[in-house]
């Protein structure tokens, strides 16, 4: 378990489309399945990159989870290229780029304050459910955020999600951010660091 390879981008990019193609959260995002099954590859492919070029892709020996996620600076990083984001998410998602920049600006408005990691996405594949790969990428973040002495976040949107956090130690952060529409909701949850 460890940092991701290039090379791994693709496999790893397909694992989070296909893990991700009934998550209520690309639902409301794109609602059509088709469509969905057609643009999460690139929309998670868009991520991937952002995390890879920070430091920020983790998976298992196997590639059967991965994890993204996004130091202090790589947060900086981010925030800093977002007009560039928000035009290659417009050109994957095409209209339904309104619909993220929604979840987007919700997000913003509860992101701690204190430097932090961010736990942006995960994705096990469905036969390695439930052995604690997720939860082991998950502790492997909280303690680089420990070796760092900032704080981890992350926004669960599954209850495995909010499962392998609460293993490692995160509570809930406030109250979740519910998206409109009777939209999905969001499980902000912290971790200090020790």
């Amino acid at each position: 378990m460890g940092p991701a390879a290039p090379d791994d981008a693709g496999a790893l990019t397909a694992l989070l489309a296909a893990s991700f193609l009934d998550d209520p959260l690309t639902r409301w995002i794109t609602p059509d399945e088709e469509r969905r099954r057609r643009v999460l590859p690139g929309f998670f492919r868009v991520f991937m990159e952002l995390s890879a070029d920070c430091g920020g892709v983790l998976a298992t020996a196997d590639r059967s989870a991965v994890l993204l996620y996004l130091s202090p600076d790589g947060l900086a990083a981010a925030e800093a290229r977002g007009a560039e984001l928000e035009e290659r998410f417009r050109g994957v998602l095409g209209e339904d780029a309104r619909r993220l920049a929604v979840i987007t600006a919700l997000q913003a408005e509860r992101h701690p304050a204190a430097p932090h990691c961010y736990i942006s996405f995960g994705a096990v594949r469905a036969d390695r459910r439930r052995d604690g790969a997720m939860a082991a990428l998950v502790g492997r973040v909280a303690a680089l955020a420990d070796a760092a002495g900032c704080g981890t976040y992350a926004e669960a949107s599954s209850p495995g999600g909010e499962g392998s956090c609460r293993r490692n130690g995160f509570v809930r952060l406030g109250p979740d951010i519910v998206l409109p529409g009777d939209g999905p909701a969001l499980r902000p949850m912290w971790r200090d660091p020790r």
